[in-house]
């Protein structure tokens, strides 16, 4: 039966190993840090490159039934299948779709960090006790909080919440 399996790498192999598997038309996967990459020098130049996410690890999806477990492991690159108890073990699916899932999320993040609120812009309380009420932003705080100005009873008042319990007003 097909299943995920996770595949321990020669050191720094993982690209190797993924390239190899591949030209065997095997499916892999290898989740890389979203957004970090590390410096190298590579012939006096400085290059940047992605970093795995689980150093040395890759996931491989094939059945072992009709792909010889021998030809992976004989697969420059590739040092063994983990296993648990000198049995193969499976991954299920919902792992390595989650794993995927946050990997895409930051750039999101991302996206949202470069749609920062500007001072004295309009926006709106999504969640907590002044959920509905519409306030004038008016700083950014540590810890991921801001400053909002909102009219309460006449009077003009700050509260600090949490950034994701606000959004911008279109009008």
């Amino acid at each position: 039966m097909k299943a995920w399996y996770l595949l321990y790498c020669k050191p720094r192999s993982e690209a190797r190993a993924q390239q190899n598997l591949a030209l065997q038309n095997l499916e892999t996967y290898l989740p890389m840090v979203p957004m970090v990459s590390e410096e190298k020098s590579q012939r006096g130049r400085k290059q940047t490159c992605r970093v795995p996410l689980f150093p040395n690890y890759l996931f491989i999806n094939f059945d072992p039934s009709q792909t010889s477990v021998r030809q992976v492991h004989s697969t420059r690159g590739v040092n063994r299948i983990v296993n648990c108890q000198e049995k193969m073990t499976p991954i299920d699916d919902r792992v390595i779709h989650a794993i995927r899932m946050k990997e895409l999320t930051p750039f999101q993040a991302v996206l949202d960090e470069e749609l920062e609120f500007t001072s004295g812009e309009k926006v709106r309380f999504k969640d907590g006790p002044f959920v509905d009420l519409e306030g004038v932003f008016y700083e950014k705080c540590p810890n991921k909080r801001c400053r909002v100005l909102f009219n309460i009873m006449g009077q003009l008042k700050a509260v600090a919440v949490p950034e994701q319990a606000v959004e911008r007003v279109f009008s």
